[in-house]
């Protein structure tokens, strides 16, 4: 089983970005998913580093891919997204419209923004080219087995979210903005001020959910950790890890040891939240209960 970086979704200064990358060369990793995925307005501040993080990974052995935008809404953005074909690597889609966009003959990947929920959407998607789709977060154990024996019957690769909050929604508003009393506009950043998205909590002080500029994620975050052996079992080809701030290139690590055996089942949370006291994991969404629900709480 490999492993897939998915693109960062929040807002880092340009050293800390491609310091992070830099990093990823050593990682035990076999893809790393670049580029802007939630806010266009975001890309001009590391645009310059793509170029140069793209060698340093690729002469590191891995498969480099440029993400599309999720929200697609303005014309610099479709220019945008037809410029991902000019570096001439596979490109993943995280919204439809970026398949206008794109040469037909380019090779592309699917992103867990689009809603790939069932066989015939899948066998479209590898028809019209898709070599790769990285399943919606949401999907039950049962339903990751099902597109993964559909993937395999078109000789697509089926990923599923491995590890990092989980990506909920995402609107035209910018929440943060609207937090610190802007437009959207004249947001000056405000994301910046949070490396891994801002908590949102409930009326009554519990922890609720996670903004990010114009994207809602998850509060707790996603360990496929219990789930490993059952998604190898059902022909799953990755897992993808989502990017934080802190410990990344080691949770790549941990992941890895998990995956060749080399940590017990549960052992890898532990030890996650061992580093970090106070984390929340949760793996609901696979087990089909509530999406918050966390197998660790029940052993």
């Amino acid at each position: 089983m490999e492993l897939t970086v998915a693109p960062n979704p929040f807002f880092w200064a340009a050293d800390d970005w491609e310091a992070l990358y830099q990093d990823l060369t050593a990682a035990p990793v076999e893809r790393v998913v670049l580029g802007e995925l939630v806010c266009s307005k975001r890309l001009p501040f590391y645009q310059d580093r793509i170029p140069k993080v793209i060698e340093s990974l690729q002469a590191a052995g891995k498969q480099v891919v440029l993400t599309s935008l999720a929200l697609v809404t303005l014309k610099r953005e479709r220019k945008l997204t037809a410029q991902l074909a000019d570096l001439g690597l596979e490109v993943e889609v995280n919204d439809l419209t970026a398949l206008a966009q794109l040469p037909r003959d380019l090779a592309f990947s699917v992103g867990p923004l689009v809603n790939v929920y069932n066989e015939s959407t899948l066998r479209w998607l590898a028809a019209r080219g898709a070599t790769r789709i990285s399943l919606p977060p949401e999907l039950p154990l049962a339903s990751v087995a099902v597109l993964a024996r559909a993937g395999a019957d078109c000789g697509v690769a089926v990923e599923v979210w491995g590890h990092g909050r989980v990506p909920l929604a995402i609107s035209g508003r910018c929440y943060h903005a609207r937090l610190h009393g802007r437009t959207k506009d004249n947001c000056q950043f405000a994301c910046e001020e949070d490396a891994d998205g801002l908590e949102v909590r409930t009326l009554e002080d519990q922890p609720f959910l996670t903004m990010n500029g114009v994207q809602t994620l998850s509060d707790r975050y996603a360990c496929a950790d219990y789930q490993i052996e059952t998604l190898q079992g059902a022909g799953v080809s990755a897992l993808r890890l989502s990017p934080q701030s802190s410990g990344f290139p080691d949770l790549c690590g941990l992941y890895r040891d998990r995956i060749e055996g080399r940590l017990a089942m549960g052992e890898l949370a532990q030890r996650l939240q061992h580093k970090a006291p106070g984390l929340r994991l949760s793996d609901g969404f696979l087990t089909g209960e509530s999406g918050a629900d966390w197998s660790g709480t029940s052993r």
